[in-house]
């Protein structure tokens, strides 16, 4: 069949299936695994070369992660660096760690089981970022250190790949290794100099000639020619279009570069998607399903049990530890890339190869809906008091009774510095309020400071009826996450339908929908920030105070305010 027959066949199947599933409530990602699981050899047939699909798969995964680099830039990934070392490095090693020990146990030799643990250390970079960055939750914290463990997890990826003779027990070239790795830290020298010095001018120079097109084909050239450099290497496609983007983000035409890419990778990555589906065989999942089922429960409880682990470690917040390890319970595609390399050495005899390959997919497919569900298990989890007696703080089940029966105190929902001056403004004021926070250790910093605080989730109907909402006057969000924020507004209006409702909110165009949830007042700090620039300019260049009110008046109302 053509190649070109080929995608329209495969994008025909994956409109019909994708909305088809739209209507059941599964996500888009789940759509294209089942379009390419009914596409594949084992139902329909109805692709020919599954090998030039996975060349197109490829493109996706690259046009991927070239986007998330754009959004990032080299700065931002350099706050980045304790969880993708911190946080990566203890969960690489802890999941390989307890794979090892497991499959030791179970009498599996050595390097097989070296080679499992590397296989199981790795989560999908494509299929989590596309699910964080669908839901706005990649700058969200646990969005943070998702993103940082999945970054070092496609670092250590390389050094994996090389270690797979030995674990064989074939003999490896040491110089060979020690060059390849020598190789790949050139590369990411490389990539700082490209993008301080070089690629920042050529894109500049490339803006002048106001051709849109020679834009497009440059960035394009920057992205594929990177990843290319970086797997010739040793480093995976996937890391080397990352770190085109970071190169391309060091310039001022990120966002140009983003929104001329959208089109594109939207495409390519559905088709990444779609060949993830093809490699399941239904065949086998009907012959053996009690151990394909048990594979997938393991994977998915230890892996996400083993990322809750290292946020705990990190005395990150218990939502932040939760939704991280559900986001990484799954296998990645790396994975696939090392049982391939290690199938000629005899590392993954059959059935284990086929069991192991069904497992990791129906793992990929269950994680757009485990994201979903994430926050709903966090509420469950915040609930648990054992937990929550590790973090060392009262939770909401624990407020006294004066609290809970108190008449029109304030609920402050989140203690970080809005928080916090809040509550400083209403003790000097003699205004009562109430704080609640998932995160710990704020908890226990208003605790310290002789400060009603307590644990828990503002979204949780139980939890606001213990701070006493029937009775507050007024419920100030100030929390770091809009998916969170939006689940908070509408639980607040629920148990209380004419108190009023202030969030506070980073970005303007979310203004709109908080307000439409049922905020009364929202306040986006991005306009703030803008406001406060406008006032201390004209402040310093010596203009009236009434034509000062009057532009920044002006400024609020164009930039969305509300009120």
């Amino acid at each position: 069949m053509h190649v070109l027959q080929e995608l329209l066949v495969i994008f025909a199947v994956a409109v019909v299936v994708v909305m088809a599933l739209k209507k059941i409530g599964l996500p888009p990602i789940a759509g294209l695994i089942v379009s390419g699981v009914l596409l594949g050899p084992g139902v329909l047939g109805l692709v020919g070369d599954a090998r030039q699909v996975e060349v197109f798969a490829e493109v996706g995964v690259v046009l991927l992660l070239f986007g998330i680099g754009l959004e990032l830039s080299l700065n931002r990934l350099i706050k980045l660096l304790r969880p993708i070392l911190l946080g990566g490095g203890l969960q690489v090693l802890l999941s390989f760690a307890a794979v090892f020990a497991l499959a030791t146990g179970l009498d599996f030799p050595p390097g097989q089981a070296a080679l499992l643990g590397c296989m199981l250390a790795l989560s999908s970079t494509a299929i989590v970022l596309r699910g964080l960055e669908s839901r706005g939750e990649i700058d969200a914290p646990h969005g943070r250190l998702t993103l940082g463990i999945l970054l070092f997890q496609d670092l250590s990826f390389v050094p994996m790949l090389l270690v797979i003779p030995i674990l064989a027990g074939v003999s490896g070239d040491s110089a060979s290794t020690w060059l390849t790795l020598a190789k790949a830290a050139g590369v990411l020298a490389a990539v700082i100099v490209l993008s301080r010095f070089i690629v920042p001018r050529l894109l500049e120079l490339v803006a002048r000639t106001r051709q849109r097109e020679l834009f497009v084909l440059t960035v394009s050239v920057i992205c594929l020619g990177t990843a290319w450099i970086a797997a010739q290497v040793g480093v995976s496609l996937a890391a080397g279009a990352f770190l085109a983007g970071l190169v391309v983000a060091g310039s001022d035409f990120r966002h140009q570069a983003l929104s001329d890419l959208i089109p594109f990778r939207e495409v390519f990555t559905s088709l990444f998607f779609v060949s993830v589906g093809m490699l399941l065989d239904p065949a086998l999942l009907v012959e053996s399903p009690g151990p394909i089922l048990l594979l997938l429960a393991a994977i998915i409880l230890g892996k996400a049990l083993l990322v809750f682990l290292v946020g705990a470690i990190m005395r990150l917040p218990l939502r932040v530890c939760v939704l991280s390890g559900v986001a990484l319970a799954q296998v990645g595609e790396f994975a696939f890339v090392l049982a391939q390399q290690a199938r000629p050495y005899g590392l993954l005899p059959d059935p284990l190869s086929g069991q192991l390959t069904s497992a990791f997919i129906l793992s990929m497919f269950v994680t757009p809906l485990l994201l979903a569900f994430a926050p709903h298990i966090a509420a469950g989890v915040s609930k648990i008091r054992v937990v929550t007696r590790f973090w060392g703080v009262k939770t909401a089940d624990e407020v006294p009774d004066q609290l809970r029966q108190a008449r029109d105190h304030v609920i402050i929902a989140g203690y970080g510095l809005a928080g916090q001056t809040l509550a400083a403004a209403l003790k000097n004021c003699g205004i009562a309020f109430v704080i609640v926070d998932l995160n710990p250790a704020n908890v226990r910093l208003a605790t310290a400071e002789d400060l009603p605080a307590f644990y828990g989730d503002v979204t949780s109907p139980e939890v606001l009826h213990k701070l006493g909402i029937e009775h507050s006057n007024e419920v100030v969000l100030t929390i770091n996450d809009p998916v969170s924020e939006e689940r908070a507004v509408r639980a607040v209006r629920r148990a209380a339908e004419k108190i009023h409702l202030v969030v506070r909110t980073r970005y303007v165009a979310d203004v709109a929908f908080l307000s439409a949830a049922g905020a009364d007042l929202v306040i986006p700090a991005e306009r703030e920030a803008a406001i406060s620039i406008v006032r201390q300019v004209l402040n310093r260049h010596c203009v009236a105070g009434e034509q000062i009110a009057a532009l920044t008046q002006s400024a609020s109302e164009d930039t969305g305010g509300t009120g």
